[in-house]
């Protein structure tokens, strides 16, 4: 400011004349911003694309090397390097552009101001003193407003970068984690009443409907039936991985967004098929999320899980790193594992989601009997081998979204329903009664 007003003292004419730029030069500057931050944020997420493409294909590489796929799979990867470096040669264009612009853009201002200033000397309205002055003055304030722009242009597209961290921090979760209740005694009664549920990502498609279901505390409820007909869609809601569209979802005949977060998930916990173990020895893993486990605790939960023995006899027994993903571990051995690290949570609520598949019988019989000494817990299965919830206090079938059948080994049995038919198939093709 204190430029202008002394370039206004020498020529108000050709100041008027150089503050010209500033228009000039902040339209270019709003043109480049646009342009290169849809180009800086296409190279960010190609950036992405090409390094899930590489993680995909280093953490599947048995699979790569099985099917003979390794040029394939350098080839996919080159294609996504190759549409990267050509978002960015687009966006390295667009700033060499725009220097050029801007670089042009003052030089034809110096030009025309040197060209009225021939003209203003000639005519009497200026001196050469004055205008040598004022060519002074002009080089250091177009330096000025060109590095504003650039500093204002600078900001923006740092705003564009950071723009997905902020839209992640500022995203309300679909489930609501704001429950408070945290009871001192908790019973473990179950109830799904009229539930209605269909993924975000199909919601025309209803997995569950009017679901209603009771599992009692101290009893275990087998969940059998065909693949997709919404037995771990119970378990992803009883997670609260979920919120249900319609119906409730009772815990000691309290909804379950009444609990509180860490409350509820240490209360319930959940045995996956696949499950995920963290780099790390096999104590941290068994002690996940519990604060202040002792070893004693530990050996207990492996010792109902089976898990013991064979880990007392590797080289560092609980010291034992697992590598990542447990890729040091049998699967066997692995799911022993996650077993331990749900009942060493103490957990009144237990879910067992296919986990027989990779367990051999003895360790299934084993397993069996330890979570049949705790009387009081409410114990959850899903299950495809139906010889292992024979026992179960309630066994329920599901079918389209619904209960279609519901009780006691020997009573689904005597009504010759759809159970009955599920057990005769397999007889049928030849296996055991799994």
């Amino acid at each position: 400011m204190g430029m202008i007003s002394l370039m206004m003292n020498l020529s108000w004419k050709l100041t008027f004349l150089v503050l010209m730029e500033t228009p000039i030069t902040g339209l270019i500057q709003n043109i480049y911003d646009i342009h290169y931050q849809r180009l800086s944020l296409a190279v960010q997420d190609s950036m992405a694309l090409s390094n899930e493409v590489a993680n995909e294909v280093v953490s599947s590489i048995h699979a790569v090397r099985s099917f003979n796929t390794e040029k394939q799979e350098a080839q996919r990867y080159d294609d996504r390097l190759m549409e990267t470096h050509t978002l960015r040669t687009r966006r390295d264009t667009v700033r060499a552009v725009y220097l050029l612009a801007r670089r042009l853009t003052g030089l034809v201002m110096q030009v025309l101001m040197l060209y009225y200033g021939r003209l203003f000397i000639r005519s009497g309205q200026m001196t050469t003193g004055n205008l040598v002055s004022f060519i002074l003055y002009q080089s250091d304030l177009g330096e000025s407003i060109r590095t504003l722009t650039y500093i204002f242009g600078d900001m923006l597209n740092s705003v564009g970068a950071a723009g997905k961290v902020f839209e992640y921090l500022d995203r309300k979760p679909q489930v609501s984690t704001e429950g408070k209740l945290k009871p001192d005694q908790l019973t473990g009664d179950i109830s799904f009443r009229g539930v209605n549920f269909a993924y975000p990502a199909s919601p025309n498609k209803r997995v569950l409907q009017d679901f209603s279901l009771e599992l009692k505390a101290g009893q275990m409820t087998a969940l059998v039936g065909s693949s997709g007909e919404g037995k771990s869609t119970c378990v992803s809601l009883l997670e609260r991985y979920y919120e249900q569209q319609d119906g409730e979802i009772l815990l000691d005949n309290e909804p379950l967004k009444s609990y509180d977060h860490r409350f509820l998930h240490k209360k319930i916990a959940v045995v996956s098929q696949q499950p995920v173990l963290f780099s790390g020895s096999i104590r941290d893993n068994i002690a996940y999320g519990v604060a202040e486990c002792s070893l004693d605790e530990i050996q207990e939960a492996a010792r109902k899980a089976n898990a013991h023995e064979f880990i007392i006899q590797l080289e560092k027994g609980y010291d034992t790193e697992v590598g990542e993903g447990g890729g040091q571990l049998a699967q066997s051995e692995k799911q022993r594992i996650a077993i331990a690290r749900a009942l060493v949570r103490q957990p009144q609520v237990l879910i067992l989601d296919e986990i027989t598949s990779s367990l051999d019988p003895e360790s299934e019989n084993k397993i069996q009997q330890a979570l049949a000494s705790c009387p009081n817990q409410t114990l959850l299965v899903i299950a495809h081998r139906l010889k292992t919830i024979e026992k179960a206090h309630q066994i329920v079938l599901i079918g389209d979204g619904q209960v279609q059948e519901r009780g006691t080994h020997q009573d689904l049995m005597e009504e010759k329903g759809r159970y009955y038919k599920l057990r005769e198939k397999l007889f049928t093709e030849g296996n055991s009664p799994q």
